[in-house]
């Protein structure tokens, strides 16, 4: 009797405990559900931290536009932060850990350097904030998605435009940005591999000098290639900055237009030279839709929706002969009136 009533105790007991159990099993997922979702109620919304690698690019300015276009239909706050020039490592770095002090819900991030960024993100993941990488790859895997240009065929594209028009012969420089971001070097290497495949009879003359990250100095790496390279015939440059540095080095020579020159990104003064054919070709991203796609993302992330882990946002070539198609011309100018709102 003695003995059924213990066991009867027993099983109650574990019951109990079993019930115990179950309830506290529970609230640790509804608290990592919450922890994850970043519940939004009563006065609570999200806050998403968007860092570019700068600011003053009119690239930039069209993800800023496309990110927060995403985040006034998605009813979230974006806070626009980035290093005042796009060479400095370690203030980018700073602004993230500063964001992720200041309790943001999640990172948009396109990093200065593929492996220096890493810790700062590892720490973010461990911190429960999602990290979205966009335009240029991270090393490792502590962040949920990467959204970006397909970097090397722009490289291609830029390729086969230039070793078209040059018919398959003659001499070019590629004039590369700056070392250790993933999506220049991806660039640069799709489209010197092309030119090797593909135009076996072009010489390249140089492609190893780095321009940097602004205009001027873009601008002297070119004038001094060009007081090297005479018989240069053609210039590939991979980013906005080079791309209007060499334009004006080669504008004061007197060689636009008649060096065959394809460029990457736009601004008002890149497709004034595309009008003029001082420019034969321009690779274009889309940025709009990168920064949009972006700020979808996390935001899906976080309040636990599916969600696609690489996106890839287009990549196209700009000629002096379809840049006033619809599409082409979209890309060429995007919206940026949103920014005024």
């Amino acid at each position: 009797m003695l003995k059924t009533l213990i066991m009867n105790g027993s099983k109650k007991g574990i019951g109990l405990a079993l019930s115990l159990f179950t309830l506290a099993a529970l609230s640790f997922l509804m608290g990592c559900k919450t922890q994850e979702g970043r519940k939004e109620s009563g006065s609570k919304t999200l806050r998403l931290a968007v860092i570019p690698m700068g600011t003053t690019h009119e690239f930039w300015k069209a993800i800023h536009a496309g990110a927060k276009k995403a985040a006034d239909e998605l009813g979230v706050e974006i806070i626009w932060k980035g290093p005042l020039k796009e060479d400095d490592r370690n203030e980018q770095i700073q602004i993230v850990e500063t964001m992720m002090d200041s309790g943001v819900d999640a990172l948009i991030l396109t990093p200065l350097d593929d492996r220096a960024l890493m810790p700062p993100v590892a720490e973010a993941r461990a911190r429960g904030i999602p990290t979205v990488i966009f335009n240029t790859a991270l090393k490792g895997d502590d962040f949920i998605a990467y959204v970006s240009t397909d970097n090397w065929k722009g490289g291609v594209l830029a390729a086969e435009r230039i070793g078209t028009l040059m018919g398959g012969k003659g001499k070019l420089i590629l004039i590369r940005i700056i070392e250790g971001v993933e999506g220049n070097r991806q660039r640069e290497e799709g489209f010197l591999q092309t030119i090797r495949s593909r135009f076996p009879g072009i010489s390249i003359l140089s492609d190893n000098q780095y321009a940097g990250i602004t205009t001027e100095t873009a601008y002297q790496t070119t004038e001094n290639l060009l007081a090297r390279f005479h018989d240069v015939e053609a210039i590939f440059t991979p980013n906005e900055s080079t791309t209007f540095g060499c334009l004006r080095a080669l504008q004061d020579h007197g060689l636009a237009g008649k060096v065959i020159h394809v460029g990457f990104d736009s601004s008002k003064k890149l497709i004034e030279a595309l009008e003029k054919n001082e420019l034969m070709g321009l690779v274009l991203q889309d940025p709009v839709r990168m920064g949009y796609d972006s700020i979808r993302t996390a935001v899906a992330r976080l309040r636990g929706e599916p969600y696609e882990t690489r996106i890839d946002t287009g990549v196209f070539l700009a000629t002096p002969e379809n840049m006033n198609q619809p599409e082409i011309r979209r890309l060429l100018i995007p919206d940026l009136s949103i920014l005024n709102r």
